[in-house]
């Protein structure tokens, strides 16, 4: 479900691929379309967003792990997190962002992601932008699938 302030909620799909190639990372590719009723122009199927990116995770301090991860927008957005995994958690919560001068004026988020019942990954992202304070933007329940 998507959402944010001003703008009426909605439905999207969307599939997340994980690849691993033998270096400390993991290639990370996300894609969403819209799956709602036709609005505003949209279609159902039509795409929204793509990101793609790194996913490292490092020993960190008092043997907690830190994950940081590096993502790319095509709509002129570049955002790199810093976090913490907790078990089945992890939490994005520093974040640094930069944007060309066409881009949306996004300022800021954070996200979570977790492993839940059945093995399911469901996470929530939260999001600073046009001088809105930080609030709910996506999320999602994914399914795994393999090949």
């Amino acid at each position: 479900m998507g959402g944010y302030e001003d703008l009426e909620g909605f439905h999207y799909g969307q599939e997340i691929t994980f690849a691993a190639d033998g270096r400390p990372a993991l290639g990370y590719v996300s894609h969403t379309w819209w799956a709602d009723e036709p609005r505003d122009g949209r279609e159902p199927g039509s795409p929204l967003a793509t990101e793609t990116g790194f996913w490292r995770v490092q020993p960190g301090e008092d043997g907690k792990k830190v994950v940081e991860v590096t993502l790319a927008h095509p709509f002129g957005i570049a955002e790199i997190y810093v976090g913490t995994v907790t078990g089945t958690r992890i939490d994005l919560d520093h974040n640094v962002l930069i944007r060309t001068a066409t881009a949306r004026d996004v300022t800021r988020s954070a996200r979570l992601y977790g492993l839940v019942e059945g093995g399911d990954l469901a996470y929530a992202i939260d999001m600073e932008a046009e001088g809105k304070p930080l609030q709910s933007h996506l999320s999602a329940r994914l399914h795994r699938v393999t090949d």
